[in-house]
């Protein structure tokens, strides 16, 4: 591993956009219509349960990454293809998100420019930050950090000056009962997984923390603010465009940006979402690519994670091309198959199956 050391602020703002990610901008618990930001409330809820299991485990094994304690758990054969496992799945979700910010960028501003030129550029960016180190990129989140803050501030007070606001399209509260919300939260687990169980990927970030007791407290309170963020969203959306615009919209925040009008003179703000999506999916996206070259490293015992920074990009960058023909068929693929098939057994079942294990194994050494 590499001798870094993180904040435990820079471990908050990390966590933070990455929950926000691509989740800012894509609809969310559509399927519970005007209750979708219900629906975010309970995954939040459930996420938080996650991620104490995904801290538990850390407490267990403090000095090691996710890909080094499951062949502590499992034994070092059936451990490290988990190991394997878990570093191919965490550089396909980054290439699946650097796809879908790509496909935002062209849709809202620059429709001419090829996809490729566009994945190539963000995936180098990444590579060149990451190479410096994971220091240099938790520092680079601080500045960027307080930027994003500042645009949504701006984004949300010209939502609000335009007057486009209407209250009146959420209500009734739960018109058709707690059944859809359960349902779009729970089964496929959707909201639970994406965003709040990707949050396992800081298991290979957890040894960089320099304040191990802090993990908890500022992993609880990052989440349940960017919960809390996109929960607003979510209802936002709903009152600016209604449920049936929400549903037919790939991307709800643009919609609702694009509603802006502020005295004939401000208009066209669907900079601030590509702005904000940028820098989201970068931390995200990055965090996913080095946790995946941290795995690589770890099971075949490389000198530093430098050397295969540059080839895991390529492969990035291939991926991100080949994963799909269209956004629609990138979207359908995430919000059904991928989830049930890869994603809930992984972020959900596994690390539930590890937790027991190392307590058994803990609780046998004592």
């Amino acid at each position: 591993m590499e001798k870094a050391k993180i904040s435990s602020i820079q471990f908050f703002l990390l966590l933070f956009m990455f929950e926000l990610g691509t989740a800012v901008v894509v609809s969310q618990g559509t399927e519970a219509k005007k209750d979708s930001w219900l629906s975010i409330l309970l995954g939040l809820s459930t996420g938080l349960i996650l991620f104490l299991v995904y801290y538990r485990l850390f407490r267990y094994y403090p000095s090691l990454p996710l890909t080094a304690y499951a062949r502590k758990i499992f034994g070092t054969y059936i451990g490290w293809i988990v190991g394997l496992m878990y570093t191919v799945f965490f550089l396909y979700i980054s290439a699946r998100n650097v796809r879908e910010f790509s496909e935002v960028l062209i849709t809202a501003t620059m429709p001419e420019i090829p996809l490729l030129v566009v994945i190539i550029l963000f995936v180098l960016t990444m590579c060149y930050v990451l190479y410096l180190g994971i220091e240099v990129f938790a520092r680079t989140a601080e500045i960027l950090g307080i930027f994003l803050i500042l645009v949504g501030i701006i984004g949300n007070l010209f939502v609000y000056l335009t007057g486009t606001v209407d209250l009146n399209n959420l209500k009734p509260v739960l018109e058709y009962g707690w059944k859809p919300v359960l349902e779009t939260t729970f089964y496929p687990p959707l909201v639970v997984v994406f965003p709040f169980g990707e949050a396992f990927v800081f298991a290979m970030l957890f040894p960089y923390l320099n304040r191990v007791k802090a993990v908890k407290k500022v992993g609880i309170a990052s989440l349940i603010v960017s919960g809390l963020i996109l929960s607003y969203m979510a209802a936002l959306n709903i009152a600016v465009l209604g449920v049936s615009e929400v549903e037919r919209s790939p991307f709800p925040l643009l919609a609702t940006v694009g509603k802006i009008n502020f005295l004939e003179f401000i208009q066209r703000l669907d900079a601030l979402v590509v702005m904000t999506l940028l820098i989201t999916v970068f931390f995200k996206a990055g965090i996913y690519l080095y946790a995946s070259v941290i795995g690589m490293v770890d099971l075949f015992r490389l000198k530093n994670h430098q050397q295969m920074i540059l080839p895991a990009g390529l492969i990035l960058v291939f991926l991100s091309v080949a994963i799909a023909e269209d956004f629609a068929e990138h979207s359908e693929e995430g919000f059904t198959t991928f989830i049930s098939y890869f994603s809930a057994p992984l972020l959900i079942i596994l690390p539930f199956v590890m937790l027991i294990i190392a307590f058994i194994r803990h609780r046998f050494t004592k």
